[in-house]
């Protein structure tokens, strides 16, 4: 079944997810939950239209397969990680859609207080497939979990005396609506909502900030009132993107610079970790700054289990960061967001001039071509065996990233997505439309009548 992905299950509801098949899934879930010796499991949900009767599904599946289940309602879904950890069951099930499109949703489970992805996944399937479920009847209860949260993160944070940032939070409709503008005000922030109102049908704009068509409502907010700095979420709170005074979008890979170079100065050489869609300037950063640099894959799942292997921080250019130094090592835009606000407000000068102080290059956001289902897996796979870059620097961690003397480019499939992601950056406009070039070439030697966005 196609909605079992790299690091989580998702689908079209009504059509590739249903009510009956979430409730099979979930049997399966409880039953490798009770095997791993925890009969408690918590769940939440985001702000989508088919959240309630796939969660009904969600809960009643867990049950059946003897599960006790704590349910935290309609919360962002660091909040459901952070659950399973203050309420020590280590499993836990986030329904959630992410970033995709409204009539999509899905499942992000852990289990043993780790994320499952790869094997762990197509173990569950085939646990579904061979009916090897447990049977039982479990509990069902509620809990908020929200004045914990609160509270864990207030004692973590501390901005500056004196430092009072103005910011306009920008939650696309999505459900860190639900805690986020009171969370940036408990800190001391003057805050400006911008669809912060939970509504499924995402009627202002997508709530995916590392498209940049779903920030220009937030730039013009933080334009027009005057605002220090900007916060986009995601659907699902864990993704966080960042607009300065002046509009322009901070990218994650910048952003990821601050937060490690402040790690690092407590931490002195510590690991951060960074996906194969970040800068180079990010790894000579983190090195100038006395830390280890590593590159990644790219996904939550993996980013993850690579940082619980140790590590500082780890980061995305899709916009998920972890914190290990402080906090729990699971992707929290909220957390992320306070954490940022914490390091400016000890700077000297104001968020704009500590953003434009940080290494910069020319570069292109996350670049997609479309493709039918499945059809892009098969694409990079003879990519890679095909594809001929001379005397260029290879990285096949994750797809191709080539590197350069002057820029590198990228090509990867996406896993949650039927894509292309293709990603470059370089010195210079020229030698940026050099590489594209040579990656366009090799691209179409492949596939003639494959469609570019660049």
């Amino acid at each position: 079944m196609s909605i079992f992905r790299a690091y989580d299950i998702r689908g079209i509801v009504g059509e590739t997810l249903t009510e009956d098949l979430v409730e099979r899934i979930a049997q399966a879930i409880g039953s490798e939950a009770q095997i791993r010796g925890e009969s408690k499991v918590v769940v939440a949900r985001d702000g989508r239209l088919s959240g309630p009767s796939l969660q009904a599904a969600l809960i009643r599946g867990l049950q059946a397969s003897g599960c006790d289940v704590i349910d935290i309602g309609m919360l962002p879904t660091p909040l459901l990680y952070f659950a399973t950890y203050h309420l020590n069951t280590g499993h836990g099930v986030m329904l959630t859609g992410s970033h995709n499109p409204s009539n999509y949703n899905g499942l992000k489970i852990m289990l043993g207080g780790k994320t499952l992805f790869g094997d762990d996944i197509t173990a569950l399937k085939t646990r579904l497939d061979h009916e090897d479920l447990t049977v039982g009847q479990g509990r069902l209860e509620s809990v908020d979990i929200v004045e914990a949260y609160l509270q864990r993160v207030l004692s973590d944070v501390k901005l500056a005396p004196g430092r009072r940032f103005k910011v306009v939070v920008d939650c696309g409709n999505g459900v860190a609506g639900v805690l986020a503008p009171r969370l940036l005000r408990e800190l001391g922030c003057e805050v400006i909502e911008l669809f912060c109102e939970v509504d499924g049908h995402f009627p202002n704009h997508h709530p995916d900030p590392t498209q940049p068509k779903n920030m220009q409502d937030l730039i013009r907010s933080v334009q027009d009132n005057h605002a220090d700095l900007g916060l986009g979420f995601d659907g699902d709170g864990d993704r966080l993107g960042v607009v300065d005074a002046q509009g322009q979008i901070i990218w994650p890979d910048r952003q990821l610079m601050l937060y490690a170079r402040d790690s690092l100065s407590r931490h002195p050489g510590g690991r951060v970790i960074y996906d194969v869609k970040c800068s180079r300037h990010l790894k000579h950063t983190i090195e100038a700054a006395g830390g280890e640099a590593l590159m990644w894959k790219t996904g939550h799942s993996f980013m993850k289990t690579k940082l619980a292997e140790g590590g500082l921080l780890a980061g995305e250019m899709s916009g998920h960061i972890f914190f290990k130094e402080r906090w729990y090592g699971f992707d929290d835009a909220l957390y992320t967001a306070a954490r940022l606000l914490e390091i400016l407000s000890h700077e000297a000068q104001p968020p704009q001039a500590v953003f434009a102080a940080l290494p910069d290059a020319v570069s292109t956001p996350e670049l997609q071509v479309l493709m039918q289902e499945g059809e892009h897996f098969h694409f990079m796979q003879q990519f890679v065996q095909q594809a001929d870059f001379g005397t260029a620097q290879v990285f096949d961690i994750d797809g191709l990233r080539v590197e350069f003397e002057d820029g590198w480019g990228l090509v990867r499939p996406s896993n949650t997505t039927p894509c292309l992601v293709l990603r470059f950056e370089a010195d210079t406009q020229t030698a940026l439309r050099r590489i594209q070039d040579i990656f366009r070439q090799q691209l179409l030697n492949l596939k003639a009548d494959l469609s570019l966005p660049f």
